[in-house]
C-alpha cells in the first residue's frame, strides 16, 4: 500500500486508492478513461449538460500544497506513526470568501494492530507520505463555474486521513515490531478545525462539513460538534458521500462487517464521538453504524449513496471471507455480471438502506440522493457530480440536488431498483 501520489493528483483517484481494501480488485480507471472519452465525442449538442472544455484540455490550475497542522504533536494529534496530520487549503473568491467546504478524507479502517501498523507507512498513516493534490475536475471541489456553479468559488479544505478510524479514535497501541500506534483521530479532526477556525472558518456565514466513504461516516460523526462550533446565524449543514454503511449479513450469513466495526471500535476507542443517546440503549459498535447515528444529529444533512453501493457490495456483502464462487465474484466486480437470484440479494440490501433512511421522513430540512448505480463516492468527480453522463434523478444531477437542498428546496429522491436508471454507466468510479 506504498503512497503512488503524484503532485497532479486528482483527488477522485486518491480516494479510489484510499478505497482500495484490503488489495487492489483491478482499477477500471483506464478503460473508463478511454471509454469517457469515445463517449463525449459521440453525445450530441442536444444533451444541454455538457460543457465545450470537455473537448479541450482544461486550464492548468497549480496542485494543492499540504499544510501541517501547527503545534499538533504537543497536542498529541498526531498519525498512526507520530507524525502531524495535514490538510489541503483553497482559499475563496467573490461572493464565496465567506463559505466554506470542510471535506474529510476516506479510506477505510484499521481495525487489528497489524492492519494499523501496515497502514502506518502509507498516506493513511502518515503525513511524510502526502503529496500535493488537484482540486481540479473533482466535483465539489471544482473551481469551474460551470461545472460547479453552487460552490466553485468557495473556500474548499481537503482533511487528510490518517488515523483509520474516521477521525474519531483516542488512544494508543503497540505493534508486534514494538512500534508504538498512535490512535488520535478524534485530536486530529479538533486540530484541524481549530486551525481553520483561526483561519477565518470562524467568520464563515455558511459552511458545509463533508466526506465520502469513510470520511462520509466521519461527517455523520462529528455533524453535530461541527455545527455547535458556530452561532445560529451561520447556516451549516452536513454531507455524507458513500458513507451510510449497513450492519448486514454476508452472503455466508457471518456478521463479517460487524467484526470490522467491533474491531475499530475497541482497538481506537471511539467512544467519545458516539451519540450518548444511543450508548444509553445500544452496545458502541452499534452506535458506530450511521443507522444508528442519523438518529441523532439534527443538523440538516444531506444523504448521498448508491443502494448498489460498490465497495459495500464488495467488501460487506460479498467481502472474501465469504467464499464466494465464481459468479460471485464476477457479480461484485460487476454488477452487470450479476444474475436474477443475486440481483434479488442486492434489492434486498438496497432495501435495507432504505429502510435505515426512513427515519429522515420527518426531517424537512435533509436531503436524499440514493440512486441505483453501481459507484461509489459521487461528489469528487465531475463525472459523477455535474456531467452529461451524471446519474440522475427526477432529471437533477447530484450537483444540481446537493444545490436545490443547499438553498431550501426539499430534495429527498430515492431510485428504482437496479437496472431501472438509464442514466447510470460504468463511467460512474467504483
Amino acid at each position: 500500500m506504498a503512497s503512488t501520489a503524484t503532485a497532479t493528483e486528482p483527488l477522485l483517484l486518491r480516494q479510489q486508492q484510499c478505497d482500495r481494501w484490503p488489495a487492489n480488485r483491478g482499477s477500471r480507471l483506464a478503460v473508463m478513461a478511454a471509454t469517457a472519452l469515445v463517449l463525449l465525442l459521440l453525445l450530441t449538442p442536444a444533451s444541454g449538460h455538457l460543457r465545450l472544455g470537455l473537448f479541450s484540455p482544461p486550464p492548468a490550475e497549480p496542485p494543492v500544497n499540504l499544510t501541517i497542522v501547527a503545534g499538533a504533536a504537543e497536542k498529541g494529534a498526531v498519525c498512526l506513526d507520530g507524525t502531524p496530520p495535514g490538510y489541503h487549503l483553497q482559499r475563496g473568491s467573490g461572493d464565496g470568501s465567506g463559505s466554506w467546504i470542510i471535506h474529510l478524507q476516506g479510506g477505510a479502517w484499521c481495525g487489528t494492530l497489524k492492519d494499523c501498523y501496515d497502514r502506518s507507512m502509507t498516506d493513511l498513516g502518515s503525513s511524510s507520505f502526502m503529496k500535493p493534490v488537484m482540486f481540479a475536475g473533482a466535483g465539489i471541489f471544482d473551481g469551474d463555474q460551470l461545472q460547479n456553479p453552487n460552490f466553485y468559488n468557495w473556500n474548499k479544505v481537503y482533511a487528510r486521513y490518517c488515523d483509520g478510524a474516521s477521525f474519531s479514535g483516542d488512544g494508543e497501541g503497540q505493534s508486534e515490531n514494538g512500534t508504538t500506534l498512535q490512535f488520535r483521530g478524534l485530536r486530529i479532526y479538533e486540530a484541524i478545525i481549530d486551525e481553520l477556525m483561526d483561519k477565518g472558518l470562524n467568520n464563515a456565514t455558511q459552511a458545509i462539513l463533508t466526506g465520502c466513504s469513510a470520511g462520509g461516516l466521519s461527517t455523520l460523526l462529528h455533524c453535530e460538534d461541527f455545527s455547535a462550533r458556530f452561532s445560529q446565524e451561520v447556516s451549516v449543514k452536513c454531507l455524507a458521500d458513500a458513507g451510510f454503511f449497513l450492519d448486514v449479513k454476508d452472503i455466508s450469513g457471518k456478521m463479517s462487517f460487524w467484526a470490522v466495526y467491533d474491531g475499530v471500535v475497541s482497538l481506537q476507542n471511539v467512544r467519545e464521538v458516539l451519540p450518548k443517546d444511543c450508548l444509553a440503549y445500544n452496545e458502541p459498535t452499534e452506535c458506530f453504524f450511521p443507522a444508528e447515528l442519523i438518529k441523532s444529529i439534527h443538523t440538516p444533512t444531506f444523504i448521498l449513496n448508491s443502494g448498489y453501493d460498490s465497495w459495500q457490495i464488495q467488501n460487506v456483502l460479498v467481502p472474501d471471507s465469504s467464499a464466494p464462487d465464481e459468479s460471485w465474484s464476477s457479480c461484485k466486480d460487476n454488477i452487470q455480471n450479476c444474475n436474477s437470484t443475486q440481483i434479488d440479494i442486492l434489492d434486498g440490501f438496497k432495501n435495507t438502506m432504505v429502510d435505515a433512511l426512513k427515519v429522515t421522513g420527518d426531517k424537512k430540512d435533509w436531503g436524499l440522493f440514493i440512486d441505483s448505480c453501481f459507484t461509489h463516492c459521487q461528489t469528487l468527480s465531475d463525472v459523477s457530480w455535474n456531467s452529461a453522463v451524471s446519474p440522475r434523478l427526477g432529471n437533477k444531477t447530484i450537483s444540481e440536488a446537493v444545490g436545490d437542498w443547499h438553498h431550501g428546496r426539499r430534495v429527498k429522491d430515492i431510485d428504482c431498483d437496479y437496472p431501472c436508471n438509464p442514466t447510470c454507466n460504468s463511467l460512474l468510479p467504483i
